[in-house]
């Protein structure tokens, strides 16, 4: 599950060929030919966000591009201009890249009128959604029907090249790739259906949309500045540490949880390159189970930046798994003052949705659901991306939760307490009020346990300088540097006589030195730094 990110140079003599290696993605979307969708006409489009009058997923394999279904819209006939259609919205960063298109198609006997219009468009935004880049296919309009540029009766592959200023509207460039400015956050892919005050009839059908990463992170100059990847063999007590027992004089930690917390090597222990977190049946100080909760309270904390977990959840009646953070000042203030940001939580009877929230006085939460047999389960990304007043939460990479506003439970004023420091939690809890309450009979009857959860890595994120190796070459010696506030090391492979490439031995170079002086020979190597 572990991803890298890398950045390559070959050098031989004093010739020197510098290449960035990208990582490249497929198609972002969620359900991007709307086979997801129920069959029939539906307004239940998974993967996508609907507004406006009339939007639907349809069912007609005769009518689709491709597969059986597609996505109808047209307008709101309220005599106003208005616009109805989907959209989602995806993880990304400064730099990062896109090509885009999409299938479009109108009918005859009943093709676009009056002045209503329809398009694609992607848009590039910052943490509070506002549009930084606006690209666009080209406009369908009655003109582009009536003078054939848009036949009717025929799928037409719309791809979005135009660029537009975001204020003005007005078309300022053609391009082949769609490039995140400074400050991107996410990215917006959208189907728009423009309709006019007149109620003008006629309709759109969308089909095998497609965003697709270009060359480069999809991260752009996000950069991990701090990880623990759970590669070795033990916790890492530089960094956690555990709550011990059920709460003390907070019984069931105000939740009403019926494990018993322990630092045991049976509840919490690194293996396999994954951090493992284990809810046992088992009697110990009243308690009938055991788990663990690990936290970096004193150890490590932060403030802002994109915070990623790589984790999979068990699934069972009273298994409630969580991935969180709580602010530093939780003991002068107490809680809900000192803010919490649930990053992911689950309940286990449920596997097909995770949950974000934050508390502080008042409650924000959303739900992200899986789809097409998809589970909490299986490994997946749970991201928060945190600023001074804005966090967004994603699952693999997809936006489902945007918070932009908030309470405060003392008389502080937003943004606190979402601008101070924060700490790290992980932990199984059994049963709760989150699950219901569900009682230990039936917690025994519906959880197979052990139960565990996996923690693969976690990871934050801040913008950077490029993650690349820099060349100085002097008379003997080159010189290779690259930033020192990114989680990275530095390998090498020596190209074999006759291979003509570089291969994929890659060996870690034992240094603590950056920069590093190297002494080039007649055969070639290459370098590269590789992230985390």
């Amino acid at each position: 599950m572990k991803t890298k990110t890398v950045h390559k140079i070959r050098i031989m003599a004093f010739s020197l060929v510098v290449a960035v290696t990208p990582v490249l993605g497929g198609n972002a979307l969620t359900n991007p030919g709307f086979e997801s969708d129920p069959s029939g006409q539906t307004t239940d489009l998974p993967g996508w966000n609907a507004y406006g009058g009339n939007a639907y997923g349809e069912t007609s394999q005769t009518a689709a591009h491709s597969g059986s279904n597609f996505f109808k819209v047209y307008q709101a006939f309220n005599g106003e201009v208005n616009y109805t259609g989907v959209y989602q919205d995806y993880i990304s960063g400064p730099g990062a890249t896109y090509s885009a298109n999409g299938w479009a198609y109108t009918l005859s006997s009943d093709a676009l009128a009056g002045q209503n219009a329809a398009w694609i468009e992607v848009t590039f935004r910052d943490a509070n959604a506002n549009v930084l880049a606006l690209y666009r296919s080209v406009l369908i309009t009655t003109n582009s029907i009536a003078t054939g540029a848009f036949p009717v009766n025929t799928w037409v592959n719309q791809f979005i090249t135009n660029q537009y200023d975001p204020t003005t509207y007005m078309v300022t460039n053609t391009v082949a790739q769609l490039v995140a400015p400074v400050g991107t956050y996410f990215v917006r892919y959208q189907i728009v259906f423009q309709g006019d005050a007149n109620n003008s009839g006629g309709s759109m059908y969308f089909d095998d949309l497609e965003l697709a990463q270009g060359g480069g992170a999809p991260y752009g100059n996000w950069n991990i500045v701090w990880s623990d990847e759970f590669n070795g063999n033990s916790i890492n007590t530089n960094t956690w540490t555990f709550d011990i027992g059920n709460g003390g004089s907070n019984p069931g930690w105000g939740n009403n949880e019926l494990e018993y917390y322990t630092s045991l090597a049976s509840n919490a222990y690194v293996a396999g390159g994954y951090l493992h977190i284990v809810a046992l049946k088992q009697s110990t100080n009243g308690f009938n189970y055991t788990s663990a909760r690990l936290k970096s309270q004193g150890l490590f904390s932060c403030q802002f930046g994109r915070i990623e977990w790589c984790a999979q959840l068990p699934q069972g009646v009273g298994c409630w798994p969580a991935l969180w953070m709580l602010g530093t000042n939780i003991n002068s203030i107490g809680w809900p003052g000192c803010g919490e940001m649930d990053v992911m939580e689950n309940n286990g009877s449920d596997s097909l949705m995770v949950q974000g929230s934050l508390h502080s006085g008042s409650d924000e939460t959303a739900y992200y659901n899986f789809i097409d047999g998809d589970s909490a389960t299986n490994f997946h990304t749970y991201t928060l991306d945190w600023t001074s007043n804005a966090l967004l939460f994603y699952v693999d990479g997809h936006l489902y939760e945007n918070q932009t506003g908030w309470s405060s439970s003392t008389t502080n004023l937003y943004p606190f307490p979402f601008n101070q420091p924060f700490f790290f939690l992980m932990n199984m809890a059994i049963g709760g009020s989150y699950l219901g309450n569900p009682s230990t009979s039936a917690i025994n009857a519906g959880t197979p346990f052990p139960v565990e959860m996996l923690v693969d890595y976690i990871r934050l994120y801040n913008v950077t300088t490029p993650l690349q190796i820099s060349v100085a070459p002097s008379r003997t010696n080159i010189t290779l540097a690259w930033p020192g506030n990114i989680i990275c090391h530095l390998q090498m492979q020596t190209n074999p006589p006759g291979t003509g490439g570089i291969g994929t031995n890659w060996i870690n170079v034992v240094t603590t030195t950056n920069p590093w002086q190297i002494r080039p020979s007649n055969n070639a190597a290459f370098y590269r730094l590789e992230s985390p």
